[in-house]
């Protein structure tokens, strides 16, 4: 568990956290949301040790850092590093022996790349990789979906719902813009409605495609073309979600 007892940050004279306590407990997934300068970042940069601050922050009676995997909003890479470079040099900072980090590529990322020319959403995806292969127990994630397309959103989600399961602590950040701060219409709610079932159903759709793609390896003769069908048509229907979430958003 995360405790964090009267933290406050200055800026100059400026006051960002006013004497904030909270606990963040094991196998939860907590949402910090506000409008942009609430503080979102500076609370995560604080529990991340990356701010000095007022106040305490203690976590199991151990370094919290030696635990933490910290996503930022926008993520900092050395101009001369690849991407498979900074995964590894991420699982070194934990000791972690990293072999075959090309089958672990879950965003099919051109890893032999420089990160510096990523764009942003890939930045954002590389990072998130990085820390997953740190086996870290905390995971601190600043505004983990803006910024990255529909697909690997529903694959952010997915990760999200897997660290409850793992007992992992999870905090995660999101804007409040001004027009999510009123009571929404009947219209934004059907389209909130659209977009869950959208999504549920892509979700759907990938995961029958997985299975299909594990068959279609083992399959011979007739049952390989059959198969080979079915993907065509799974792959025609995820297109049309796909244009139908980018649509909704």
């Amino acid at each position: 568990m995360i405790k964090i007892k009267k933290l406050s940050k200055f800026y100059g004279k400026n006051q960002v956290l006013n004497s904030i306590d909270l606990e963040f407990e094991k196998g939860k997934i907590y949402g910090i949301v506000g409008e942009n300068g609430a503080g979102k970042t500076t609370l995560f940069r604080c529990i991340s040790g990356l701010e000095n601050y007022k106040g305490n922050i203690s976590y199991d009676n151990t370094k919290l850092k030696d635990h933490l995997g910290l996503l930022l909003t926008e993520p900092f890479f050395f101009s001369k590093i690849t991407g498979k470079e900074y995964i590894q040099l991420l699982a070194n900072t934990r000791q972690i022996e990293l072999s075959n980090i090309e089958n672990k590529n879950i965003f099919d990322l051109p890893l032999n790349q420089y990160a510096s020319t990523y764009s942003t959403g890939m930045k954002k995806k590389l990072a998130l990789t990085a820390i997953l292969l740190q086996q870290n127990d905390v995971f601190i994630l600043d505004e983990p979906f803006n910024g990255v397309d529909i697909q690997s959103n529903l694959i952010i989600t997915e990760i999200i719902k897997r660290f409850k399961e793992l007992e992992k602590t999870v905090a995660l950040s999101k804007e409040l813009s001004e027009d999510e701060d009123a009571e929404p219409s009947k219209a934004e709610l059907a389209k909130t409605k659209s977009l869950a079932k959208a999504k549920e159903e892509l979700a759907k759709v990938i995961s029958i495609m997985k299975d299909v793609v594990a068959d279609y390896k083992k399959a011979e003769g007739k049952e390989k073309e059959d198969l080979k069908d079915q993907l065509k048509t799974l792959t025609i229907s995820k297109k049309k979600l796909e244009k139908e979430l980018e649509k909704l958003l």
